[in-house]
């Protein structure tokens, strides 16, 4: 057995380079650096005075009865969209967007029985840039338009076959009628992150010039990743003054850190959906958003939100598109709060918690569980 060296005596060592306390407070952090240990108290752990841009100032635009009816095996009929609808609007989503009415009949039957309902979410609709499809939306009952078009070279010869002079020239006679009804308008490019820089920036000035109310990014094809995200709305913020929303494709697993990164740069608006259903791997899920700002900060998501409303929502979108939510799902997972105890000789999650948990399930009316397994 060898005895254990005695500890050796503290000494100061000089360090060059910039002191570490000026290199915290360039980072904009409004913070003094405290040398204190590391407690694992929840509210130390909360990234609430790391704020940023408008993580605690955003809205949700929920696109499930819109992106979501893209997904694969995807069918809402009437009432189902109505349960849903409700469910939304229950949990305190700011907005609800539906499917263009100019789809089909049933789309523009379903618009209006949704516009019916009193609901406190804003209903929106989501067209294509063109005069017919504003003319048949204004006429639904919704709040506010929702207008699109591809800017990207690939949609401009292969979708639309437009130039930006002519797509500039749309925008502005749609923005202009849908403003002339009182409504809420949006217009969005498609494919913005494959789009040139200059067109987008030229015909987002325009909107904005003639009042449109939110200029939207579309990650189309999920290729974003979330410097490039924070780029472009950073640049976007600092050349429009209207607010700003972004619609993001989770193809290759990026759509909440994007989203996250599009708030800290000045957007205002994250399109979601319930479980992240749309087309091919869908866009950003509702739920881990939530629960990524939650993290950001507690106190404000949850007086935004009805969290514990959360798994019923999901509930009711997994059984109508036929699905069942996997064990590891944001939150509401079965498995997303059950820890496994026995590699420990005091299981740390019995005695505080937040040593393993960013996230109170209590907050989402979930409940943690502890795992036993015999010690190795």
């Amino acid at each position: 057995m060898f005895a254990p060296h005695p500890p050796p005596d503290m000494v100061q060592v000089p360090i060059d380079g910039p002191d570490v306390t000026e290199v915290v407070a360039s980072l904009g952090f409004g913070h003094t650096l405290q040398r204190r240990p590391f407690s694992a108290d929840p509210e130390r752990l909360s990234l609430s005075s790391y704020k940023q841009g408008n993580v605690a100032n955003f809205s949700i635009i929920d696109s499930t009865l819109r992106e979501g009816e893209q997904f694969a095996t995807a069918f809402f009929d009437t009432q189902t969209k109505i349960r849903i609808a409700k469910a939304l609007d229950a949990f305190g989503v700011e907005y609800i967007e539906l499917t263009s009415p100019a789809a089909s009949e049933q789309s523009r039957r379903d618009c209006e029985e949704i516009c019916k309902l009193g609901l406190n979410a804003k209903v929106l609709t989501h067209i294509r840039c063109h005069m017919d499809d504003a003319r048949i939306a204004v006429d639904t009952g919704v709040d506010g338009v929702n207008v699109v078009i591809g800017t990207s070279s690939f949609l401009q010869e292969f979708s639309h076959g437009k130039d930006i002079a002519y797509i500039t020239k749309t925008a502005i006679e749609v923005i202009e009628f849908v403003k002339s009804k009182g409504l809420e308008i949006r217009f969005s490019s498609e494919d913005s992150f494959r789009s040139d820089l200059v067109d987008l920036l030229s015909i987002y000035q325009t909107v904005d010039r003639i009042g449109v109310n939110r200029v939207g990014i579309a990650d189309t094809i999920g290729c974003a990743n979330p410097r490039q995200v924070y780029e472009l709305v950073r640049t976007l913020r600092g050349v429009i003054s209207c607010d700003i929303e972004i619609h993001l494709h989770n193809d290759t697993g990026m759509a909440i850190a994007n989203a996250y990164c599009a708030l800290e740069a000045g957007a205002t608006h994250i399109d979601t959906t319930v479980l992240g259903i749309g087309e091919r791997n869908g866009i950003t899920p509702l739920g881990g958003l939530v629960g990524c700002l939650y993290a950001a900060n507690p106190e404000y998501v949850k007086d935004k939100y009805n969290l514990p409303m959360l798994r019923e929502l999901e509930d009711l979108v997994a059984q109508a598109v036929e699905v069942k939510a996997p064990p590891m799902n944001y939150i509401t997972g079965s498995c997303a709060f059950t820890h496994t105890a026995g590699f420990y000789p005091h299981p740390p999650t019995l005695s505080n918690p937040a040593i393993f948990e960013v996230v109170n399930p209590e907050d989402f009316g979930m409940t943690r569980r502890i795992r036993s397994v015999p010690a190795v």
